[in-house]
């Protein structure tokens, strides 16, 4: 049956907030987020009925769409899904989706050459990867990285909304290093993504100083109705130019990084760069020298780290030092007499 718009729209805004299930909704907070939404989206401020949302709970628990939604009321006040991560948009595909899927897949195909559509190859793959493997109901041929496990994937929809329509939120953060979590107004100017990790960038109540936010770390998030601090000083390519990751200093320079790297690396190193500024200074039997230019930060020792003995520092003497602290340390750690048996294992 066809469905229109605002309906669609209603269905996603209680669909995303059951999935927040560190929240309890009452019917009357539904009511509310919904209107909001509408509001948002076509300046409607006529807000809905208490019956149009119950109607809506029902047709999403029904097969009419296809959902089979399992929607169940807490304590005689509170809506819920029984199935933890549960959502609407992880139905099968019916077989006219499926067609309608793999129409709009060949005709993006047909942009994969334009320079100003390279961004679409990865989500042509995975939409044309998705339709075969539903039509012959067989395992994916491409195994994208993801973890399914990660925390905070949930909030990534309403800080997204955030940042287009130009609304802070009030989220509730802990950091690996505080001991409790707080409540602040942020401005989300932009949203990062960094091995398979996100982060929310932007700056905190009226201040104007940079905050990166992991997305792991917030507990909650609402859009807020104060008043948004608009971005017009950064350009989030040029922010990052200098770094490896997410964490950026406004009060380091640049620094030349010549790193040796081994045969055994050095073809993993020139088919995936470790960074834009990447050049090959020399080649030699036993592997070749690169140069980098980046700020000294902890995702540049970790990448660093992770060849192991394939890769070492060249200079910078600061870098250098502490790569063979750490390695050091980490020696120490396996030369430990606290390291048990395995025969006891």
């Amino acid at each position: 049956m066809p469905v229109n718009r605002n309906a669609l729209i209603r269905y996603k805004v209680i669909d995303s907030c059951l999935q927040r299930r560190q929240r309890k909704w009452t019917l009357d907070d539904l009511i509310d987020a919904v209107s909001d939404a509408l509001y948002e989206f076509d300046g409607n401020d006529k807000g809905i009925s208490k019956r149009t949302i119950q109607s809506d709970i029902q047709m999403m628990r029904s097969d009419k769409l296809g959902y089979y939604a399992p929607i169940v009321i807490e304590d005689k006040k509170y809506y819920t899904y029984s199935e933890p991560g549960y959502s609407i948009t992880n139905i099968p595909l019916s077989e006219t989706d499926l067609g309608k899927m793999n129409e709009a897949v060949e005709m993006l195909k047909q942009f994969k050459g334009f320079t100003h559509f390279n961004q679409l190859n990865e989500v042509v793959q995975k939409l044309e990867d998705h339709v075969y493997s539903s039509r012959v109901k067989s395992f994916p041929v491409i195994d994208f990285e993801k973890n399914d496990n990660l925390k905070g994937l949930n909030h990534l929809d309403i800080l997204y909304q955030s940042v287009i329509h130009k609304k802070p939120v009030s989220l509730t953060y802990q950091s690996f290093k505080a001991r409790k979590a707080s409540t602040f107004a942020f401005n989300v100017w932009w949203l990062k993504e960094f091995k398979n990790r996100w982060f929310a960038v932007g700056v905190k109540d009226q201040k104007k100083f940079l905050l990166t936010l992991a997305l792991d770390r917030i507990e909650d998030v609402n859009i807020s109705e104060e008043s948004y601090v608009e971005n017009d000083k950064f350009n989030p390519e040029l922010y990052y130019k200098h770094v490896i990751g997410v964490t950026v200093s406004n009060h380091l320079r640049p620094l030349k990084v010549g790193l040796f790297v081994s045969n055994l690396h050095a073809p993993y190193v020139i088919t995936k760069p470790l960074h834009s500024s990447q050049e090959l200074l020399e080649t030699r039997e036993d592997g070749m020298v690169i140069q980098l230019k980046v700020q000294h930060n902890f995702e540049l020792e970790k990448e660093i780290l992770g060849f192991g003995e394939g890769v070492q520092v060249l200079w910078p003497p600061r870098l250098q030092k502490k790569i063979k602290e750490r390695l050091q340390n980490a020696y120490k750690s396996y030369d430990s007499s606290d390291i048990p048996d395995e025969s006891l294992a």
